[in-house]
């Protein structure tokens, strides 16, 4: 035997009649807009060509140089009358207080010069520094990784050598014989455009 059966609640009649009024309303809505040629569905193929259209066509015409030079009071940069402009290239800048691969920071200066316990065996003879090595060594790496995928950038090795005006000839070639180690043959030094 069972309980008392409790009576059923449920939406009031008044409050379904307004939902069936909304459901009729809404449908006679999209009827008429059927009848007028209103489109069903969207189709977004054409939208979708087109947009493809435009981002090759700003991938093309996008051309941008992402190479800048903060100078300050530890690098000035030599000025020259030439008219080349700057390639895209792996970076080493060359402070009286640091030296820096793709502006980030690989080993201290002191007074412009590589100090020697940075060295190969520590000794002051020696033009490879093997901090240097390794940090251009990985942006070679990096690059070549890339040319594998991608054949409109081929790996060069180029690098651009920004260095301060009072930067000695020996801290130099201790740079240039490094990156010439890390597979980077060819060099560019920036200058300033001199107007």
């Amino acid at each position: 035997m069972t309980g008392p059966e409790q009576p059923r609640t449920g939406p009031a009649p008044a409050e379904l009649q307004k939902e069936r009024e909304q459901r009729l309303f809404r449908r006679a809505r999209r009827k008429a807009r059927e009848r007028a040629g209103e489109i069903k569905e969207l189709n977004i193929v054409a939208m979708m060509d087109m947009m493809t259209i435009i981002l090759v066509f700003l991938l093309k015409s996008y051309q941008a140089s992402t190479l800048s030079v903060n100078m300050g009071d530890n690098l000035t940069i030599p000025v020259s009358t030439t008219q080349l402009h700057p390639q895209e290239n792996i970076s080493v800048t060359v402070s009286l207080t640091e030296v820096a691969v793709n502006d980030r920071a690989v080993l201290p200066l002191r007074d412009g010069r590589i100090p020697d316990r940075y060295k190969d065996g520590g000794r002051g003879d020696s033009y490879y520094v093997g901090a240097i090595y390794d940090a251009l060594k990985k942006e070679v790496d990096k690059q070549k990784y890339i040319a594998q995928y991608n054949r409109s950038a081929p790996f060069t090795g180029r690098v651009n050598v920004v260095a301060d005006k009072k930067i000695s000839y020996r801290t130099l070639m201790e740079i240039l014989y490094t990156a010439g180690q890390a597979e980077l043959g060819e060099y560019k030094f920036m200058v300033m455009k001199n107007e």
